[in-house]
């Protein structure tokens, strides 16, 4: 496994290593040890989830308040998505901050994102499905969502047309607001 940092060098991407030939492929998704010798991080993940989203659809960017906050470790099995993740520990040198990744089921990348930052993405082919894994578990009193459009923030969500969006996101709260 190779981690490579970000340019908000807690966000990580994680690349397996592979084993290819005539008849398929093989890798290990995920391997504790591994991980916490590629990554330096000694964690518990606690659930998994699993979800599918059309074309234009974008999920985000949600996050979950102390002391339920959860870091989670994305990975695409069908498709393709633009990642992201954006910095929300009040403090931190790179509040705000976002960045992000092109996730797919070809190149079996995966991304770390810590807890303390908002996640979200966009389906960028007709159908993908992700399976995610949580350092913590789901906590509907500590959900949170950012703004998939806060200006303060300022994505560049790579868009053909205006996202598909659920009720919950398209109220999601600005930067600014966070915190207040």
């Amino acid at each position: 496994m190779i981690s490579t940092p970000l340019d908000i060098e807690d966000v990580l991407i994680l690349q397996p290593q592979i084993f290819e030939d005539d008849r398929g492929f093989f890798f290990e998704s995920y391997n504790q040890r591994k991980f916490q010798e590629t990554t330096g991080l000694d964690l518990s993940f606690v659930q998994d989830n699993h979800s599918k989203s059309s074309k234009g659809v974008l999920r985000g960017l949600h996050f979950q308040r102390e002391p339920m906050g959860q870091g989670k470790l994305v990975r695409v099995l069908l498709g393709e998505i633009f990642d992201v993740a954006v910095d929300i520990r009040p403090g931190s040198k790179s509040f705000g901050k976002w960045v992000s990744a092109v996730l797919s089921a070809d190149n079996k990348k995966q991304l770390w994102i810590p807890n303390g930052f908002a996640h979200g993405f966009l389906t960028l082919s007709e159908t993908a499905e992700l399976s995610y894994k949580t350092t913590q578990f789901y906590s509907a009193e500590s959900e949170g969502c950012l703004q998939w459009n806060d200006p303060d923030v300022n994505i560049k969500w790579p868009l053909a047309a205006q996202p598909l969006l659920s009720n919950k996101d398209r109220d999601g709260v600005s930067l600014n607001q966070l915190l207040n």
